[in-house]
């Protein structure tokens, strides 16, 4: 359970470095449950699986220039291919957490992602919010959880984020980095007073858990590294989120509501519920 300053510093900052919660023999599981996955050697299989960063790319390895095909691999609901990470999903410790950073009784899951950047060829994931990648569904309180199966620090590209930038509203479409991938404003006065876009790392342990706000600006850069960034995510969706068809999404074929109901169903399970 969070405690009131770990929750104070949630609410300032819009994301927390949580615990280690996983023992090297559980990561260890769950790096060969991956394997059979990526290698499509599970009787089920994810909703979507693909390399979100296809171009080609110029990167310096060992002083030498070269030109690369960049990999960014992304997994959405792995937790339908397999049951380890379905059980991932539910840990207790993770959806207790989030539940206290929601402010709710009962959490679903919106979908879960893995984002694997491979040593050397890892390509950027740019910088963005995730909410409004996800019109789809309202409001904008989701909590997503960040498990790292393998140590997620700057040389392997981790996460980047912007502190308080989880209460700037919706400002997807004025994001950019410059040269060294930091963050800017293309146009800064429609940021509230005060609003500083200052990047810091989000650098977390293998089998930690990362927690951050659906607002909150994040990015990571390139994997140019000889080690390998593995990360597991789940976007969790509290109690009171409804479905508004607005946009299309990998998730709207499993949508089985109307529209301005609660999101349930069986592909939008319940992982945790008081009582």
């Amino acid at each position: 359970m969070l405690n009131a300053a770990q929750l104070a510093e949630f609410e300032q900052n819009g994301f927390l470095k949580g615990d280690v919660i996983l023992s090297a023999s559980e990561v260890d599981h769950l790096r060969e449950e991956l394997d059979l996955i990526l290698e499509g050697k599970t009787v089920k299989k994810p909703v979507l699986q693909h390399n979100m960063r296809p171009e080609e790319a110029d990167a310096l390895y060992k002083g030498m220039k070269m030109s690369v095909t960049e990999k960014v691999i992304q997994i959405v609901n792995t937790w339908m291919a397999s049951d380890a990470y379905m059980q991932q999903c539910a840990h207790p410790v993770i959806c207790q957490e989030v539940a206290q950073l929601c402010k709710t009784d009962t959490l679903r899951i919106w979908h879960d992602q893995i984002q694997y950047k491979p040593p050397i060829t890892g390509g950027p994931t740019p910088w963005h919010q995730d909410h409004p990648l996800w019109p789809v569904i309202q409001p904008a309180d989701l909590v997503s959880a960040w498990i790292a199966l393998d140590d997620a620090v700057i040389e392997n590209g981790c996460m980047w984020m912007v502190p308080g930038s989880h209460k700037w509203g919706d400002q997807q479409k004025y994001m950019a980095s410059d040269d060294k991938f930091m963050p800017y404003h293309r146009q800064p006065g429609f940021l509230p007073e005060g609003a500083e876009v200052k990047a810091v790392p989000f650098e977390i342990k293998k089998g930690q858990v990362g927690y951050h706000h659906s607002l909150t600006w994040h990015g990571s850069p390139h994997n140019r590294s000889e080690m390998k960034r593995r990360g597991f995510a789940v976007h969790y969706m509290p109690g009171h989120t409804v479905y508004a068809p607005t946009s299309a999404h990998p998730m709207i074929p499993y949508v089985e509501v109307k529209e301005g109901e609660i999101m349930a169903g069986e592909h939008f399970p319940v992982v945790y519920n008081v009582g």
